[in-house]
């Protein structure tokens, strides 16, 4: 090296700032409770004058809540049973379909593309109506709450299949090889290598179609179900009270989906240790 040639330096980083005010946790937090508290002002049906003008919050009918917030809220029950009940019914149609898709037999593979293909491009709604309305000219009559778990089966199996689908095929494909390298078959890589790794990785998806299933149980309603929302709409629209009925079922919603949530989270921890 040349004597007089100068040795670059590389710059150092200058110390992070030092944070200053409230810890971001803290102040998400608090800003949580003032949202939570202007929410609950909204529905105080407080009077009070803003420049002038007259202005009145939302008010809830007290009476009407104390005599039919507990005949709403024995629909929870219905609800989380029939999320439940779907929920399982469901992933073992999806494990089902994305296996068949997957396969290379052409007629359970195409079967499998044409079952997705028709519960994704029709409503859920109209789901609901075909099953319980429309089969029985057919002669298939199903009850109210049967006839719900169908549809929600083959609605959700669906979307469901194709998060498996994408889960299997996110397994190396070397780890299919170095398997059929040790002489195991087929379904004995599949069962033993393939599936419990991705089983890890679509449970937390899995979880989100739960979430999103028990919020679309209300669509029950509509067949006569008497689950949160069927009880919600008995209790509400007779006595002109349906503003009050439809909050309670709402709070009932966001509880739940408050507690799967919790639960969601702390499985996504444990699968990421």
């Amino acid at each position: 090296m040349n004597k007089d040639s100068i040795p670059l330096v590389q710059p150092t980083q200058p110390p992070p700032p030092l944070q200053k005010g409230i810890p971001f946790p803290v102040a998400r937090g608090l800003w949580l409770v003032l949202w939570l508290a202007l929410l609950a002002f909204a529905f105080s049906g407080v009077r009070f004058e803003l420049a002038g003008i007259p202005v009145r919050t939302l008010r809830l009918n007290g009476n009407f809540v104390r005599e039919w917030w507990w005949f709403i809220s024995q629909g929870v029950g219905i609800t989380f049973q029939l999320s439940l009940v779907s929920i399982l019914c469901a992933t073992t149609l999806a494990f089902l379909s994305a296996l068949a898709g997957l396969s290379q037999v052409a007629p359970l593979s195409s079967l499998s593309a044409l079952y997705v293909s028709l519960m994704r491009g029709t409503p859920l709604f109209l789901q609901f109506l075909f099953i319980y309305q429309a089969l029985p000219q057919l002669g298939l009559v199903l009850g109210s709450f049967a006839s719900a778990v169908l549809a929600l089966t083959l609605n959700y199996g669906a979307y469901m299949s194709e998060i498996f689908r994408a889960g299997i095929q996110a397994i190396h494909r070397g780890q299919t090889e170095a398997a059929y390298a040790l002489g195991l078959k087929p379904w004995q890589t599949m069962w033993r290598i393939i599936l419990p790794q991705a089983f890890r990785i679509v449970l937390p998806d899995i979880g989100n179609q739960f979430i999103a299933m028990q919020k679309d149980t209300a669509l029950a309603s509509a067949i006569a179900l008497q689950e949160l929302m069927g009880r919600a709409r008995q209790a509400g629209l007779p006595r002109q009270h349906f503003f009050e009925a439809l909050v309670v079922a709402a709070l009932w919603y966001w509880l739940l989906t408050l507690i799967l949530s919790f639960f969601q989270g702390r499985l996504e921890r444990y699968l990421t240790r």
